[in-house]
């Protein structure tokens, strides 16, 4: 058996007899009527139908309807193009092997794995020599995997625009280098905990070569130093979500650099980044005044509400409440009210004072109501 095993195919049989004894119009004894024909059994139904209700189910139905008949086989290795197999608790890696060669218009391809590892090189390998048009894949927490992987992808997977590989501790920063030679085209990737993957240099190919990158998780990589992250900011200006938490060497040249050159940047993780200070809040204040260079990018700003919009500098213990409170003042979008956090404060109780827009009115709208002017 292959993970979970939830669906027969005598469940789907049962659920089309059902189908064909329903009454009211189009349905009777002799099928179900379509243009073109009866549908007495599966067989009968037209291909487009059948991606379409291939569409409507989850993963584990699909592996089910192969035992159905030919068509629906037949359509679901012409027509699918996204698949998890987060479900899959054993015999994944066999599971790709045997499956994976034969859905080569797969664009969209999950494997992460929740319990005990199982991906193996091998598995990925094949995925890189089958699926060339994938541009989205996760393979976080497969612990298993090592360079062969990064270097099979580089060749095989050149329009991944999506890469999660969180978790991977056996990765080395030249294989990471590697795969950013060849993707170009990644806007997200995801290295939280690839702590022995990512280096300065590896951070400076990533600058080099993935200018469209917007989304970049670098959370607990602690040899990240200023360097690889000032190489990031100068290299791939439209970043927009950087998480640096728990990169322990970085200061405040990295969240200058990343306010001056990114400037659609939305959300910046800074989690017990301690080197932190003043500067760098006031670097982002301003920095939304700075990015305006005419009338008429103010105005789009002000109606996109663009800007930071999620800010975490929890445990950054060296900023004062007038540096925050002047970037909560610069950007609308930072909420410390109740329900709303997004400009994230823990562990700073000497930050208890700095308060957005709406939590400031919130309170003034209560003292007035207890204490109406007489």
């Amino acid at each position: 058996m292959v993970g979970k095993d939830n669906l027969k195919t005598q469940d789907l049989n049962l659920c089309f007899e059902k189908l064909m004894m329903l009454g009211g119009s189009g349905f009777g004894k002799g099928g179900v009527k379509m243009e073109g024909g009866v549908i007495n059994e599966w067989k009968d139904i037209p291909m487009e139908l059948l991606l379409q209700i291939l569409s409507l189910v989850d993963d584990q139905t699909v592996f089910v309807a192969f035992g159905v008949c030919r068509g629906w086989r037949d359509a679901i290795f012409l027509g699918l193009t996204h698949l998890s197999l987060i479900w899959c608790n054993k015999n994944m890696n066999n599971l790709v092997l045997s499956l994976v060669p034969k859905f080569t218009k797969l664009q969209s391809l999950t494997l992460r794995q929740e319990k005990k590892p199982q991906l193996e090189d091998n598995a990925v390998e094949t995925i890189a020599n089958c699926c060339h048009d994938l541009q989205i894949l996760d393979l976080s927490k497969s612990f298993k995997l090592t360079d062969r992987s990064l270097y099979a992808l580089a060749h095989g997977c050149p329009n991944l625009t999506k890469l999660n590989i969180s978790g991977c501790s056996a990765f080395s920063d030249d294989a990471l280098a590697y795969l950013v030679r060849f993707c170009r085209r990644l806007k997200s990737l995801n290295l939280c905990g690839c702590d022995r993957t990512v280096s300065d240099s590896a951070l400076q190919a990533i600058g080099l070569y993935c200018s469209q990158l917007q989304t970049l998780n670098l959370g607990w990589c602690e040899n990240v130093s200023d360097v690889g992250v000032m190489s990031l900011a100068y290299g791939c200006p439209d970043l927009r979500s950087v998480d640096l938490c728990g990169c322990v060497l970085i200061t405040d040249d990295s969240v200058i650099a990343l306010a001056n050159r990114c400037h659609h940047l939305r959300s910046l993780g800074l989690y017990y980044c301690q080197n932190i200070t003043d500067r760098a809040m006031y670097s982002l204040a301003h920095s939304r005044v700075n990015n305006k260079t005419t009338m008429w990018e103010s105005m789009k700003e002000m109606n996109d509400e663009e800007g930071l919009r999620t800010l975490n500098i929890s445990q950054c213990t060296a900023l004062t409440p007038p540096a925050v409170q002047a970037v909560c003042d610069s950007f609308p979008s930072l909420h410390t009210c109740s329900g709303r956090h997004s400009l994230i404060m823990s562990g700073c109780l000497n930050l208890m004072s700095v308060h957005c827009a709406c939590a400031v009115q919130a309170h003034r709208t209560a003292t007035t109501f207890l204490h109406p002017a007489h």
